[in-house]
């Protein structure tokens, strides 16, 4: 009897959450679209070594071999299977490219909300924050990492810290306009303390911005280690990277073009999708979308 009735409840609920993803899938398809071909390409990517092979062993009796049952889109110029370091170059560009944006907005939430506050740490925040934005995103990555050398850690931090200023004016420009509607006057009026203030009442004003914001740092970053491995200040050359990829081969277009085509087309079909979650993350929390509707 108890099996029957908690089958009972558990059907209305299993009804009423597909329910839920298809109003979402019908109202914000971008966000469904974005949403599973990320999450496919991270899946593809951590389970590169169930399926994908060796990146690594080179071969030069098969150098830039066309391709075939044992490689499916050839080999490069050293003799490397080209689809193991492609699936294989996914992980690079996802990781760099979400704990980039996790950085990023990490310190342009604490950045931005002291600075929405605090009017002296505002002043001088903002004018160092001008100062980064100011600085092309590149050269200063570049800068970053030929004091220090390359390697994937540098390199986030290197991408992370261009792209705090964005982030930072965007939590504070809501912060300003969030910290004199009366629900927080109110509470300070009634005594509460001011951090508990703005965890609670400010900090999740500030989430669907930060969100929204991330998704465009994220496919920046993807962008921006693409151009540094392609520029050899990114990862080290031996480990497989969609820039390392294309800069090592660009000389064999003629001869092998999937050597420079299958990593650029992942990377430009990443960016999409990053693009893609992004834009159904805006239309999602938009207010004026949701009035229109």
């Amino acid at each position: 009897m108890t099996l029957s009735l908690a089958s009972i409840e558990s059907e209305p609920q299993s009804r009423l959450q597909i329910s839920s993803l298809a109003r979402l899938a019908r109202r914000h398809p971008l966000v469904l679209i974005g949403g599973g071909l990320l999450m496919l390409l991270m899946v593809l990517a951590l389970a590169a070594p169930l399926f994908a092979g060796d990146p690594m062993t080179m071969n030069p009796f098969k150098r830039l071999q066309p391709p075939s049952a044992e490689m499916w889109f050839g080999s490069d110029n050293l003799g490397r299977d080209v689809f193991a370091r492609t699936i294989f170059g996914a992980r690079i560009s996802l990781m760099v490219g979400l704990l980039s944006a996790v950085c990023a907005a990490l310190a342009g939430l604490l950045i931005g909300i002291i600075a929405g506050y605090n009017r002296c740490f505002d002043n001088i925040a903002m004018r160092v924050m001008d100062g980064l934005m100011s600085i092309p995103t590149i050269l200063l990555a570049i800068a970053l990492i030929s004091l220090t050398g390359p390697g994937i850690g540098i390199l986030i931090v290197a991408i992370a810290i261009p792209e705090t200023p964005a982030v930072t004016r965007l939590v504070r420009s809501v912060v300003l306009s969030v910290r004199e509607r009366p629900y927080v006057e109110a509470a300070l009026c009634g005594g509460a303390r001011l951090p508990k203030v703005l965890g609670r009442h400010i900090l999740p004003s500030t989430i669907p911005a930060l969100m929204v914001q991330s998704a465009s740092v994220c496919a920046s970053a993807i962008l921006t280690e693409a151009g540094l491995s392609f520029l050899g200040v990114g990862v080290p050359p031996e480990i497989p990277s969609w820039g390392n990829m294309i800069a090592s081969s660009r000389l064999y277009l003629g001869v092998a073009p999937l050597t420079v085509f299958a990593p650029g087309i992942c990377l430009a079909v990443t960016v999409l999708t990053v693009n893609l979650l992004g834009d159904g993350l805006r239309d999602l929390f938009d207010p004026r979308a949701k009035r229109r509707r």
